[in-house]
């Protein structure tokens, strides 16, 4: 591929607390200090990018939901629940990224963006708008009308089945989580509507949880709000009020905006700090390590899905990964540190249309730069979670060289440490073994040909003979923590005792 000039300052940043900016060494076994709200705060910007929302949408509309929840007496530990739904809400959107993105023939991320705005119930104007804008844009006429009238002939089934992935791979990931049942419970009915017209399952009135009623009304609310600014939102939520939305709920949504309470701490930079306070019962990590695994798992399960050709790949990079430093000698924590940071190297590529990541052909200049973005964003996610700096740079540094020609920050040898460097080397490997859409998958013979060409000059030749000597598979199957434990302790038969249950709920 051609590589297009990349200039850093045209990427958007948001700014994390300033107690999130660090640099130190992170202890994937300490995580005493580790507040679950903070962690996944942070991660929900992925989300965001996934639906092609502005950064800090997921936690505007949590800040929402929480007050409507407080307006109307649910209890602390109800709204603790409801907490997380609200920060995972949109969990699901990368698992119907290429569905969406085949049925319209065009950027699904756009579409994704549109749809919260946009009441599709009824056939009508809106309807119509939305998919002669979204349908084969940049084809030709032909082609567009063959993907309009494959789309009008299946539309209901086609509405149904984006839905209803979206839901239940939403509501699977957030059990992964170790979250409540009303949490994934919540996320599951997320598009249900009060007058019985949503999807996927058509529940009605309070059949609907609780949950799923709030979640609703916030994310409207903070998209139409986002969108149209000023109070353009509350003439939304007043017409789809008893069609959409519970009345009660409208009713004491307009009450708090009356008393200017609604939108308080809000604005720009303030929205994460104020949702951090807005927890009636935070949370540490629950579990140790093996909580915040699942969380890695977790995530990187929800930047594969994105696509049938990374399906898997954050695994079969953590397992190269994994191999590399434990042939290197590594110690036990530190492999472990490298097998989350593989786990969450991606987050950024939720940012990437479908329409980029399956293009069969060459990328143009602008589809190689917005693919150059993702490790920028993987950095930004990560470097907002405090004790996350080295993560985040490691993490982040998947798509950089020796030499300096990678990206996203060009870096060069010194200022690669060697877990950047391992994490390199793995990305690659699995990245050729698997099938791509310009590509098929290349035998391990022809991998390593490709790997010791690009080694020492672009690439660590130790990792790869490392590597090599390790002798593993394509494996993307997932490696239970405690059996990796098992294993690394073996091999390093001097290895410190590690404690997984150091952190107790609460």
């Amino acid at each position: 591929m051609e590589r297009a000039s990349f200039d850093q300052a045209e990427l958007p940043v948001w700014h994390a607390p300033e107690r999130a900016r660090n640099d130190d060494r992170t202890n994937p076994l300490d995580l005493g200090e580790s507040r679950l709200g903070i962690i996944v705060s942070a991660l929900s910007h992925a989300l965001d990018l996934s639906t092609g929302q502005p950064v800090g949408h997921s936690v505007r509309a949590c800040l929402l939901g929480m007050r409507m929840a407080e307006e109307i007496g649910l209890s602390d530990e109800t709204r603790t629940d409801l907490f997380y739904a609200l920060l995972l809400k949109d969990c699901g959107c990368s698992a119907n990224a290429s569905t969406l993105f085949h049925a319209l023939g065009s950027d699904e991320l756009k579409a994704k963006h549109d749809v919260k705005i946009t009441d599709l119930t009824n056939f009508g104007r809106e309807t119509l708008e939305y998919v002669l804008t979204h349908v084969g844009r940049g084809k030709s006429f032909l082609e567009r009308c063959r993907l309009l009238v494959r789309l009008a002939l299946r539309q209901k089934r086609h509405s149904w089945e984006v839905t209803k992935i979206r839901c239940e791979r939403g509501a699977t990931m957030a059990r992964l989580m170790g979250l409540g049942s009303a949490t994934a419970a919540g996320i599951l009915a997320l598009d249900e509507h009060w007058d019985g017209r949503g999807l996927p399952d058509g529940l009605r009135g309070d059949k609907i949880p609780l949950f799923s009623r709030i979640m609703l009304l916030a994310q409207t609310i903070e998209v139409f709000r986002a969108a149209g600014g000023g109070r353009s939102w509350l003439d939304v939520v007043r017409k789809r009020k008893g069609t959409w939305f519970e009345p009660d709920l409208v009713k004491a949504c307009e009450s708090l905006e009356k008393r200017g309470a609604l939108w308080r701490g809000a604005e720009g930079n303030a929205a994460f700090e104020t949702v951090l306070t807005m927890e009636p019962r935070p949370r540490r990590l629950e579990r140790g390590l093996r909580g915040f695994d699942a969380i890695c798992l977790a995530f990187s399960q929800i930047v594969d899905a994105k696509s049938p050709f990374t399906f898997n790949h954050s695994l079969g990079v953590a397992n190269a990964a994994v191999a590399i430093g434990q042939t290197l000698g590594m110690p036990a924590e530190r492999t472990i540190f490298l097998r989350q940071a593989a786990l969450l190297h991606d987050l950024g590529k939720l940012s990437v249309s479908n329409s980029i990541l399956e293009k069969p052909g060459k990328l143009d200049a602008t589809e190689w730069a917005a693919m150059r973005r993702h490790p920028f964003y993987t950095w930004k996610i990560l470097n907002a979670i405090p004790g996350f700096g080295e993560m985040s740079n490691v993490a982040a540094s998947h798509h950089e060289k020796l030499d300096g020609s990678g990206y996203f920050r060009g870096l060069t040898g010194e200022k690669l440490p060697r877990e950047a460097r391992i994490l390199v080397v793995a990305d690659i490997y699995d990245a050729l073994t698997a099938k791509r859409p310009y590509r098929d998958s290349l035998p391990r013979e022809r991998v390593f040909d490709i790997l010791k060409k690009d080694a020492p000059h672009a690439i660590d030749a130790e990792c790869v003979a490392a590597l090599d000597e390790a002798d593993v598979d394509s494996s993307q199957q997932f490696v239970d923590l405690d059996i990796l434990l098992t294993r690394l302790r073996s091999f390093q038969s001097s290895a410190a005792p590690i404690h997984l249950d150091r952190v107790s709920p609460g």
